[in-house]
């Protein structure tokens, strides 16, 4: 169900209230999940220029081409008090942004621009205001759509029992003597089917293959004894994305150490969960996540951060790594997924999304966290 009017009412004041208090003059932003988050609106940038401006001074201007103008019928646009400034074939887009830019009739001197924006764009924008100076408008948004609301942890949750369900029937499609391939093309219709628009990403990594954690799939054939990393996940029709790992082995596993490897990882992630709390720092996360893995002698084997945030988009603010010294508050919605990955062998991993609540976390996925020793 699409957000309320006054949803995104709320959004531009907040974005409009914060671009003044970082001493920006104006956010532009193109289509994409920012787009999205404030307006309601979907779609993707391509070289005719629509671009939102939200002023630190007066009130919002959208920028669109005349033949998009149509699309915003029936768009919580329309009801916004967002002034429509349209173009055509052969008008300079950038010089009508600039237009709207002045601040108290004197020129715009920092502006933030989408972080996804077309460099096209980015340098059009440079050219029409040569005097102004760009940054990213993740220093203002992000701090905004990383606190989810109880629509959009809502959101969340339903994407986590979507996903969960299409774990739950792995061993349909996950056997022996099928391709990795094969495999995926299955869970990718599933996915659809259990209430996603799209399977935006699907990992089958199927012995040597898992210890690569972005491997994708392939033609390999699935082996007895073999560990299966299955990592999944897309957007719903509100926007907002699931994402889970579970790890399958075909039969007995094929290495000795996998079992108390296995073990080692299930201790992580749920001491990283645990730890999880408003006030909490991100690194502190991260650290809980590494530190048993690390113990274990495992440390250089776990090659990646612990969690990212998730929403409008998979990969998201704020990520859970060492370093990040951002203080978590309720409403942040994120992954915790240690792994473990051996090169040449297998890999392993875990992962659940989790929000933020004020008594620590509460998982969004909630299929069994051991592993999964499918028949062969």
């Amino acid at each position: 169900m699409p957000a309320p009017l006054e949803t995104f009412a709320a959004r531009l004041a907040r974005a409009h209230d914060a671009t003044s208090a970082a001493g920006l003059d104006a956010l532009l932003l193109t289509p994409s999940p920012d787009l999205r988050y404030l307006l309601g609106i979907g779609g993707e940038s391509h070289e005719r220029l629509t671009c939102l401006v939200v002023p630190a001074e007066g009130d919002p201007a959208l920028v669109v081409p005349a033949l998009e103008r149509p699309g915003l019928d029936g768009t919580p646009v329309l009801g916004l008090g967002v002034e429509i400034v349209e173009w055509t074939d052969g008008d300079d887009p950038y010089a009508l942004v600039a237009a709207v830019l002045p601040k108290s009739g004197s020129a715009a001197a920092q502006v933030a621009v989408g972080d996804a924006m077309p460099a096209v764009h980015v340098l059009g924008l440079r050219a029409a205001l040569p005097d102004c100076a760009q940054e990213l408008a993740s220093t203002v948004l992000a701090q905004l759509r990383m606190r989810k609301d109880r629509a959009e942890i809502a959101a969340l949750d339903a994407a986590g029992q979507a996903i969960d369900r299409v774990h739950a029937r792995m061993g349909e499609w996950l056997r022996v003597g099928r391709t990795e391939a094969q495999v995926g093309a299955d869970v990718a219709a599933a996915i659809v089917a259990e209430g996603h628009t799209m399977a935006a990403f699907i990992i089958v990594g199927s012995g040597p293959n898992g210890a690569s954690p972005h491997h994708d799939v392939s033609d390999r054939v699935v082996q007895p004894g073999d560990l299966v990393v299955v990592d999944i996940g897309g957007p719903t029709p509100e926007g907002y994305y699931s994402d889970c790992t579970r790890t399958y082995s075909m039969g007995e596993p094929a290495y000795p150490e996998v079992v108390n490897c296995y073990a080692l990882l299930q201790a992580a992630q749920q001491a990283a969960v645990a730890a999880v709390a408003p006030g909490i720092t991100a690194q502190s996360v991260d650290d809980a996540a590494r530190s048993p893995i690390r113990d274990a002698g495992y440390g250089h084997r776990f090659i990646h951060r612990t969690g990212h945030g998730i929403g409008l988009e998979v990969h998201e603010q704020p990520y859970i790594v060492a370093g990040n010294d951002l203080v978590l508050d309720q409403g942040m919605a994120f992954s915790i997924e240690p792994g473990i990955y051996i090169p040449g062998r297998w890999g392993a991993r875990i992962e659940d999304i989790v929000v933020v609540e004020d008594y620590g976390a509460r998982r969004l996925n909630h299929r069994p966290r051991e592993l999964a020793v499918l028949p062969v």
